[in-house]
Protein backbone atom coordinates (compact mmCIF):
# COMPACT_ATOMS: atom_id res chain seq x y z
CA UNK A 1 0.00 0.00 0.00
CA UNK A 2 3.04 2.27 -0.12
CA UNK A 3 2.34 5.51 -1.95
CA UNK A 4 -1.43 5.04 -1.81
CA UNK A 5 -3.69 7.14 0.39
CA UNK A 6 -7.07 5.35 0.50
CA UNK A 7 -8.12 7.01 3.75
CA UNK A 8 -8.67 10.57 2.47
CA UNK A 9 -7.44 13.83 3.96
CA UNK A 10 -6.04 14.63 7.40
CA UNK A 11 -8.40 16.13 9.93
CA UNK A 12 -7.57 19.15 12.05
CA UNK A 13 -6.62 18.49 15.66
CA UNK A 14 -6.50 20.58 18.80
CA UNK A 15 -4.11 19.08 21.36
CA UNK A 16 -2.22 16.01 22.48
CA UNK A 17 0.25 15.78 19.58
CA UNK A 18 2.25 18.33 17.64
CA UNK A 19 0.45 19.89 14.67
CA UNK A 20 2.01 21.03 11.41
CA UNK A 21 -0.64 22.93 9.48
CA UNK A 22 -3.63 20.56 9.56
CA UNK A 23 -1.46 17.51 10.11
CA UNK A 24 -1.10 15.97 13.56
CA UNK A 25 2.21 14.22 14.23
CA UNK A 26 2.48 11.18 16.46
CA UNK A 27 5.50 10.14 18.49
CA UNK A 28 6.26 6.57 17.41
CA UNK A 29 9.09 4.38 18.74
CA UNK A 30 11.96 4.08 16.27
CA UNK A 31 13.66 0.79 15.48
CA UNK A 32 17.49 0.66 15.33
CA UNK A 33 17.29 0.51 11.52
CA UNK A 34 15.36 3.79 11.46
CA UNK A 35 11.94 2.31 10.73
CA UNK A 36 8.89 2.82 12.99
CA UNK A 37 8.21 0.08 15.52
CA UNK A 38 5.11 -1.17 13.72
CA UNK A 39 5.24 -4.94 13.31
CA UNK A 40 3.19 -8.06 12.58
CA UNK A 41 3.33 -10.74 15.26
CA UNK A 42 1.21 -12.88 17.58
CA UNK A 43 -0.37 -11.18 20.57
CA UNK A 44 1.72 -12.53 23.42
CA UNK A 45 -0.31 -11.66 26.51
CA UNK A 46 -3.81 -11.55 27.93
CA UNK A 47 -7.18 -12.59 26.56
CA UNK A 48 -6.19 -12.60 22.90
CA UNK A 49 -2.89 -14.47 23.25
CA UNK A 50 -1.90 -16.12 19.98
CA UNK A 51 -3.95 -13.80 17.76
CA UNK A 52 -2.09 -12.48 14.68
CA UNK A 53 -1.88 -8.72 15.23
CA UNK A 54 -0.14 -5.57 14.08
CA UNK A 55 1.50 -3.74 16.98
CA UNK A 56 2.04 0.01 16.83
CA UNK A 57 4.40 1.20 19.56
CA UNK A 58 4.11 4.83 20.56
CA UNK A 59 6.86 6.63 22.42
CA UNK A 60 6.58 8.64 25.68
CA UNK A 61 5.21 7.52 29.04
CA UNK A 62 3.92 9.19 32.19
CA UNK A 63 5.48 6.51 34.42
CA UNK A 64 9.00 5.15 34.90
CA UNK A 65 8.78 1.53 36.02
CA UNK A 66 12.00 -0.02 37.27
CA UNK A 67 11.49 -3.27 35.32
CA UNK A 68 9.90 -1.73 32.18
CA UNK A 69 10.76 -3.71 29.02
CA UNK A 70 10.52 -0.62 26.78
CA UNK A 71 12.68 1.98 28.59
CA UNK A 72 13.68 3.41 25.21
CA UNK A 73 10.26 5.09 25.11
CA UNK A 74 10.90 7.27 28.19
CA UNK A 75 14.27 6.81 29.97
CA UNK A 76 16.10 9.72 28.38
CA UNK A 77 19.75 10.56 28.94
CA UNK A 78 18.91 13.87 30.65
CA UNK A 79 16.53 12.21 33.15
CA UNK A 80 17.21 10.89 36.65
CA UNK A 81 14.86 7.91 36.43
CA UNK A 82 16.10 4.61 37.86
CA UNK A 83 15.84 1.41 35.85
CA UNK A 84 17.22 -2.11 36.25
CA UNK A 85 19.41 -1.35 33.23
CA UNK A 86 21.79 1.62 33.52
CA UNK A 87 21.37 2.45 29.81
CA UNK A 88 19.91 5.84 28.92
CA UNK A 89 18.44 6.82 25.55
CA UNK A 90 18.47 9.84 23.26
CA UNK A 91 15.08 11.16 22.16
CA UNK A 92 16.25 11.96 18.64
CA UNK A 93 17.46 8.37 18.18
CA UNK A 94 14.35 6.67 19.60
CA UNK A 95 11.40 8.71 18.31
CA UNK A 96 9.90 9.15 14.86
CA UNK A 97 7.30 11.84 14.18
CA UNK A 98 4.67 10.43 11.81
CA UNK A 99 1.20 11.53 10.79
CA UNK A 100 -1.77 9.28 11.63
CA UNK A 101 -2.04 8.62 7.90
CA UNK A 102 1.56 7.39 7.73
CA UNK A 103 1.05 5.23 10.83
CA UNK A 104 -2.16 3.71 9.46
CA UNK A 105 -0.67 3.15 6.03
CA UNK A 106 2.36 1.35 7.46
CA UNK A 107 0.18 -0.81 9.72
CA UNK A 108 -2.32 -1.63 6.97
CA UNK A 109 0.43 -2.86 4.65
CA UNK A 110 0.67 -6.12 6.65
CA UNK A 111 -2.86 -7.05 5.56
CA UNK A 112 -3.90 -8.05 9.09
CA UNK A 113 -7.11 -6.49 10.55
CA UNK A 114 -6.16 -6.81 14.24
CA UNK A 115 -4.29 -3.83 15.69
CA UNK A 116 -2.70 -3.29 19.10
CA UNK A 117 -1.76 0.23 20.26
CA UNK A 118 1.02 0.03 22.79
CA UNK A 119 3.87 2.07 24.25
CA UNK A 120 5.08 3.78 26.32
CA UNK A 121 1.67 5.06 27.28
CA UNK A 122 -0.43 5.33 24.12
CA UNK A 123 -3.27 7.30 25.74
CA UNK A 124 -0.96 10.32 25.88
CA UNK A 125 -1.78 10.57 22.16
CA UNK A 126 -5.47 9.64 22.21
CA UNK A 127 -6.65 12.17 19.58
CA UNK A 128 -4.20 10.80 17.02
CA UNK A 129 -5.26 7.19 17.68
CA UNK A 130 -8.83 8.17 16.81
CA UNK A 131 -7.57 9.27 13.40
CA UNK A 132 -5.58 6.07 12.99
CA UNK A 133 -8.68 4.02 13.79
CA UNK A 134 -10.77 6.02 11.32
CA UNK A 135 -8.31 5.27 8.53
CA UNK A 136 -7.81 1.60 9.39
CA UNK A 137 -11.55 1.00 9.74
CA UNK A 138 -11.92 2.31 6.19
CA UNK A 139 -9.18 -0.02 4.95
CA UNK A 140 -10.49 -3.10 6.83
CA UNK A 141 -14.19 -3.77 7.23
CA UNK A 142 -13.41 -6.13 10.14
CA UNK A 143 -10.76 -3.96 11.83
CA UNK A 144 -10.29 -4.82 15.53
CA UNK A 145 -8.52 -2.46 17.93
CA UNK A 146 -6.81 -3.13 21.27
CA UNK A 147 -4.90 -0.70 23.44
CA UNK A 148 -2.39 -1.42 26.20
CA UNK A 149 -2.43 1.22 28.95
CA UNK A 150 -1.23 1.66 32.53
CA UNK A 151 -4.67 2.77 33.75
CA UNK A 152 -3.75 6.26 34.95
CA UNK A 153 -5.36 8.21 32.08
CA UNK A 154 -9.10 8.12 31.45
CA UNK A 155 -9.97 7.63 27.76
CA UNK A 156 -12.76 9.74 26.32
CA UNK A 157 -16.19 8.25 25.64
CA UNK A 158 -15.47 8.65 21.93
CA UNK A 159 -12.33 6.56 22.26
CA UNK A 160 -14.06 3.85 24.34
CA UNK A 161 -16.80 3.63 21.73
CA UNK A 162 -14.23 2.93 19.02
CA UNK A 163 -11.84 0.57 20.82
CA UNK A 164 -12.74 -3.11 21.16
CA UNK A 165 -10.40 -4.25 23.95
CA UNK A 166 -8.56 -2.32 26.67
CA UNK A 167 -5.63 -4.16 28.25
CA UNK A 168 -4.93 -2.34 31.51
CA UNK A 169 -1.70 -3.01 33.37
CA UNK A 170 -1.89 -1.24 36.75
CA UNK A 171 1.53 -0.90 38.27
CA UNK A 172 2.21 -2.38 41.69
CA UNK A 173 4.72 -1.25 44.28
CA UNK A 174 7.30 -3.50 42.60
CA UNK A 175 7.43 -0.98 39.74
CA UNK A 176 9.30 1.50 41.95
CA UNK A 177 6.83 4.29 41.09
CA UNK A 178 5.05 6.30 43.79
CA UNK A 179 1.50 5.07 44.38
CA UNK A 180 0.09 8.56 43.83
CA UNK A 181 1.49 8.48 40.28
CA UNK A 182 0.79 4.87 39.30
CA UNK A 183 -2.70 4.27 40.74
CA UNK A 184 -5.90 6.14 39.91
CA UNK A 185 -8.77 4.06 41.28
CA UNK A 186 -11.40 6.30 39.64
CA UNK A 187 -9.92 5.61 36.21
CA UNK A 188 -9.57 1.90 36.94
CA UNK A 189 -13.18 1.71 38.17
CA UNK A 190 -14.49 3.50 35.09
CA UNK A 191 -12.55 1.14 32.82
CA UNK A 192 -13.85 -1.86 34.75
CA UNK A 193 -17.41 -0.56 34.36
CA UNK A 194 -16.94 -0.20 30.58
CA UNK A 195 -16.98 -3.97 30.14
CA UNK A 196 -14.13 -3.67 27.64
CA UNK A 197 -11.15 -3.83 30.00
CA UNK A 198 -8.98 -6.64 31.32
CA UNK A 199 -6.51 -5.96 34.13
CA UNK A 200 -3.09 -7.57 33.91
CA UNK A 201 -0.80 -7.53 36.93
CA UNK A 202 2.93 -8.27 36.74
CA UNK A 203 3.61 -10.58 39.69
CA UNK A 204 7.12 -10.68 41.10
CA UNK A 205 6.50 -12.43 44.41
CA UNK A 206 3.57 -14.07 46.25
CA UNK A 207 3.24 -11.03 48.53
CA UNK A 208 1.98 -9.04 45.53
CA UNK A 209 -1.37 -10.85 45.82
CA UNK A 210 -2.54 -8.76 48.78
CA UNK A 211 -1.92 -5.56 46.84
CA UNK A 212 -3.77 -6.94 43.81
CA UNK A 213 -6.80 -8.00 45.88
CA UNK A 214 -6.97 -4.58 47.56
CA UNK A 215 -6.83 -2.78 44.23
CA UNK A 216 -9.40 -5.13 42.73
CA UNK A 217 -11.83 -4.39 45.55
CA UNK A 218 -11.27 -0.61 45.50
CA UNK A 219 -11.77 -0.42 41.74
CA UNK A 220 -14.61 -3.01 41.60
CA UNK A 221 -12.78 -5.14 39.04
CA UNK A 222 -14.51 -8.49 38.37
CA UNK A 223 -12.32 -11.52 39.01
CA UNK A 224 -13.08 -12.67 35.48
CA UNK A 225 -11.20 -9.61 34.20
CA UNK A 226 -8.00 -10.12 36.24
CA UNK A 227 -4.89 -11.68 34.67
CA UNK A 228 -1.73 -12.55 36.60
CA UNK A 229 1.49 -12.55 34.59
CA UNK A 230 4.94 -13.53 35.91
CA UNK A 231 7.61 -10.86 36.04
CA UNK A 232 10.28 -11.97 33.56
CA UNK A 233 12.83 -10.49 31.21
CA UNK A 234 14.15 -13.86 30.02
CA UNK A 235 12.77 -17.32 29.28
CA UNK A 236 14.66 -18.77 32.24
CA UNK A 237 13.01 -16.29 34.62
CA UNK A 238 9.60 -16.92 33.07
CA UNK A 239 9.91 -20.68 33.53
CA UNK A 240 11.15 -20.16 37.08
CA UNK A 241 8.10 -18.06 38.02
CA UNK A 242 5.29 -19.50 35.91
CA UNK A 243 4.50 -22.40 38.25
CA UNK A 244 3.74 -20.52 41.44
CA UNK A 245 2.04 -17.61 39.65
CA UNK A 246 -0.27 -19.99 37.76
CA UNK A 247 -1.11 -21.78 41.01
CA UNK A 248 -2.09 -18.49 42.65
CA UNK A 249 -4.27 -17.62 39.65
CA UNK A 250 -5.98 -21.01 39.82
CA UNK A 251 -6.59 -20.76 43.58
CA UNK A 252 -7.91 -17.20 43.46
CA UNK A 253 -10.09 -17.61 40.36
CA UNK A 254 -8.00 -15.28 38.20
CA UNK A 255 -6.74 -15.80 34.67
CA UNK A 256 -3.10 -16.67 34.10
CA UNK A 257 -1.30 -14.82 31.31
CA UNK A 258 1.75 -16.27 29.65
CA UNK A 259 4.41 -14.18 27.86
CA UNK A 260 4.26 -15.91 24.49
CA UNK A 261 6.48 -13.41 22.69
CA UNK A 262 9.27 -14.11 25.21
CA UNK A 263 9.00 -17.85 24.51
CA UNK A 264 8.97 -17.39 20.74
CA UNK A 265 11.41 -14.55 20.19
CA UNK A 266 13.22 -13.70 23.42
CA UNK A 267 13.58 -10.15 24.72
CA UNK A 268 13.71 -8.43 21.33
CA UNK A 269 12.22 -5.32 19.81
CA UNK A 270 9.83 -5.38 16.88
CA UNK A 271 8.45 -8.87 17.54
Amino acid sequence: MAGKHPWGHHRKGDHGCKLIGSQRLMKIARMPDGSPEIFHTLQGEGRNTGTPSVFIRSSLCNLSCYWCDTPYTWNWEDSDYEHESPEKFRREEEILSLSPLEVAETAAAFGCPNFVFTGGEPLLQEKAWLEVMDRLATAFENAYFEIETNGTIAPSSEFLDRIHQVNVSPKLANSGVLETKRINTEVLASLAASGKADFKFVVEQPENLEEIETLQALSQIPKSRVFLMPAASSLDTLEENQGWVSRIALKQGYHYSDRLHLRLYGAKRGV
